[in-house]
């Protein structure tokens, strides 16, 4: 009877505000969530999860950090109409599409051992400051509704972002390196002391801020690394 009246007050709410997909701004049904059949039929999956140790995004780390698993959920051109999620989870006050985003991500890879023995989720943290301003961590949204599925408890109190230099959006290889070094710091080295993390980032394009947030991890000893985030862009 509950899910009945809910239904029913979803379909009257759907009249009086309809909800839009995220991707390509059309009317969703009752039963889509965020982003329509359509749209999630046509993500540009990057599969990375079915050679998680060696794909593309895997290489972005090799030589930096050692990574055992590297997935992401699909390729990120800025413009393009997958973007739009991203772009209205941090600039749009949106953290319901990273969690549930989040979750179609898990849920596809799930069955391909990526979360294997993993103990922990570090979603990439933000300073103070910028946290204030957003309202939230998109990261820490996403990570959420990866641990929805998994089971993978979250840890946001191991490691700190003391400083935001300036956005990686627009700088080149080298300059994102040099944005993100000595950027954090490690709080709570206990609590990932001999684990196996999945670090966790909205998109990934050089890789330095999951490096740099990595290798100050690392310091806590005994360490592994696996990555995960929503886009991966290509160049």
């Amino acid at each position: 009877m509950a899910s009945k009246t809910q239904s029913i007050w979803t379909r009257i709410l759907d009249l009086i505000a309809p909800r839009l997909c995220a991707c390509c701004g059309q009317r969703l049904t009752v039963s889509e969530q965020i982003v329509c059949a359509s749209c999630i039929l046509h993500f540009p999956r990057t599969y990375f999860h079915e050679e998680a140790q060696d794909n593309p995004m895997a290489k972005r780390f090799w030589g930096r950090l050692p990574i055992e698993r590297a997935t992401a959920y699909f390729y990120y051109a800025p413009g393009s109409s997958t973007s739009r999620p991203i772009r209205m989870l941090k600039y749009e006050n949106r953290p319901d599409i990273g969690e549930a985003l989040g979750r179609m991500a898990a849920e596809e890879v799930m069955g391909s051992g990526v979360f294997k023995d993993i103990d922990l989720i570090i979603p990439m943290p933000l300073t103070r400051w910028r946290k204030w301003q957003r309202g939230y961590n998109q990261s820490t949204e996403i990570a959420r509704g990866i641990s929805e599925v998994t089971g993978i408890p979250i840890c946001t109190t191991a490691v700190r972002r003391t400083a935001f230099k300036q956005s990686q959006t627009q700088l080149h290889y080298a300059e994102r390196q040099r944005n993100v070094e000595g950027c954090f710091v490690l709080r709570d080295p206990e609590a990932v002391k001999g684990r196996h993390l999945l670090l966790v980032d909205d998109i990934v394009t050089s890789g330095a801020t999951m490096t740099a947030c990595g290798k100050i991890l690392a310091e806590a000893g005994g360490v592994r690394f696996s990555v995960m985030s929503l886009g991966y862009t290509k160049s």
